[in-house]
């Protein structure tokens, strides 16, 4: 084991910030962090293997400091604190596996543990802050979930985004790229993040200097390789269904050269999207079951993971349908509400075509079928919700992906595995997470409903223990009190703002 990833599992078995049942500061204070060596029984609870589909009931969870010591039908020592978590079921933390967090400090890592998400792979590190978010968070100083952050993102010249919105590593050689593969190294970056306009030579750097330094690159499909080229370099995660999509056409031939003759200003990302829809729309129309049982088996053997971000497709596949949850409003700030309503109606909804409308709309239900084939050829899927793209809000966007999956196509079981199970093993921290087991860190959910006959039932939150701290029913409510407080004063001069990789930010 390499000193990068020792000093990683150190960093994510650190200490936590909640104290049971109180309330909630990010103080940076360390008072409050230190483990409490007192046990907690959670008492009559049905256990849910996520592997298996098995719910066990009756069973006690012993909890001590930040670990599970037992699961089973136990007794309940002397002294431990003890929860009745009778009807109640108890499945291991969710994880939301692409994030673009927004917002200062109390906002999105509150929001994710009040929704059960006991870790996030933050996708682009588009502000320092994150990696200083997840060293507190680590150290007990901050209160939030295990944040696995990405690097700057590292695209090709000219780059899809605007350099007065989001700062990018461009590189378009590669020295460039080996250079940039170290640099977000000692930046902090707990992985690579690639993109869609890399080409060839750059991307066969990047992954070459990653392996050098101790990363792993994780991103997008980059428009000039496929997807087998892709993940036989080995990149450990594809996001969205884009070049997917484009992978397992009958023209696939056809359609990267259409891809690759888009032709884009630096910033403009918008123009790249709207020029891909009528490709995508090709690729979609001469879709090859053959092709996709290739492509999907090369993605199987080489446990190269999706992330298709159902819940970012939704929303800009149908503009015109697709609006912020009224009941999730109070969460966000108004001008996090403002960007959001600018970008849907100012780049996404506008100057379409009736015929583009209807196109959309069918691919988002190609999407949908799309990812049952990826299910179906037992293609490793990760949750994620690309939260920051419009009218996502952090924490609640995972329930949506976890239904949006089902809808899909996947059982409830596949769907939570893709939240817990999947996320530890893709990160190599199985020893640590993902299951309600002895030794493994107590990240857990506690919910009112079975999740394993309704998805929908992920909503249905008691409670919450983030690495052996309890976030009860009372905590938790005052959590989410504190965060529609916080996002109703100024923003603190470092928040994030709105907008996910794929969302865009307008030009103001």
């Amino acid at each position: 084991m390499n000193s990068s990833r020792r000093q990683f599992l150190a960093r994510t078995a650190a200490g936590a910030a909640v104290i049971a049942g109180g309330s909630f500061s990010t103080s940076t204070s360390t008072a409050s962090a230190k483990p409490q060596k007192q046990l907690t029984a959670l008492i009559n609870a049905t256990v849910i293997d996520v592997a298996t589909g098995r719910g066990d009931r009756n069973q006690t969870v012993l909890i001590g400091g930040d670990r599970i010591i037992g699961v089973g039908r136990l007794p309940v020592p002397r002294g431990a604190t003890v929860i009745d978590a009778t009807g109640k079921y108890v499945i291991p933390g969710l994880a939301d596996m692409h994030v673009h967090s927004l917002g200062d400090e109390r906002v999105s890592p509150p929001l994710y543990l009040a929704n059960g998400l006991t870790m996030v792979r933050e996708m682009a590190a588009s502000n320092p802050m994150l990696y200083d978010w997840r060293d507190r968070i680590d150290a007990g100083t901050l209160v939030g979930p295990r944040m696995i952050v990405a690097s700057q993102i590292i695209d090709g010249d000219p780059t899809l985004w605007d350099p007065n919105l989001l700062h990018v590593l461009v590189v378009d050689d590669a020295a460039a790229a080996r250079s940039a593969a170290r640099q977000v190294k000692a930046e902090g970056a707990d992985f690579v993040k690639v993109y869609s306009r890399l080409n060839k030579l750059a991307y066969a750097a990047i992954l070459d200097e990653a392996r050098k330094v101790g990363l792993t690159v994780h991103g997008h499909g980059p428009d000039e390789l496929t997807s087998k080229e892709v993940s036989n370099a080995g990149q450990r995660s594809i996001e969205h269904i884009h070049s997917l999509g484009l992978s397992v056409s009958t023209r696939e031939a056809e359609v990267r050269r259409m891809v690759r003759a888009i032709s884009v200003n630096t910033g403009d990302y918008n123009a790249w999207f709207r020029q891909l829809h009528p490709i995508e729309w090709i690729a979609a129309n001469t879709y090859s079951p053959a092709r996709a049982a290739d492509v999907f088996g090369t993605l199987r053997r080489n446990r190269t993971r999706v992330t298709p971000t159902l819940t970012m497709h939704n929303v800009l596949d149908q503009p015109d349908y697709t609006r912020l949850d009224p009941a999730l409003a109070k969460y966000l700030s108004a001008d996090s509400i403002g960007t959001y309503d600018y970008v849907m109606e100012n780049l996404y909804a506008a100057n379409r075509t009736a015929e583009e409308i209807s196109h959309q709309r069918q691919m988002w239900a190609w999407r949908e079928r799309f990812v049952r084939e990826l299910f179906a050829h037992d293609v490793p899927i990760l949750a994620g919700t690309d939260t920051g793209t419009p009218y996502s809000v952090p924490g609640f966007a995972l329930h949506q992906e976890l239904e949006h999956l089902v809808t899909a196509g996947a059982t409830p079981r596949q769907a939570l595995y893709a939240a817990t199970v999947e996320p530890a093993r893709f990160l190599g921290l199985t020893a640590d997470l993902g299951s309600v087991e002895p030794r493994k860190i107590a990240d857990l959910v506690v919910l009112d409903a079975d999740p394993l006959t309704d998805i929908r039932n992920t909503r249905k939150i008691h409670s919450v223990v983030t690495r052996g701290r309890v976030i009860s029913p009372a905590a938790r409510q005052r959590m989410l009190a504190d965060v529609e407080a916080a996002v109703k004063e100024p923003p603190a001069a470092t928040a994030l703002a709105a907008g996910g990789c794929c969302g865009g930010r307008p030009s103001r």
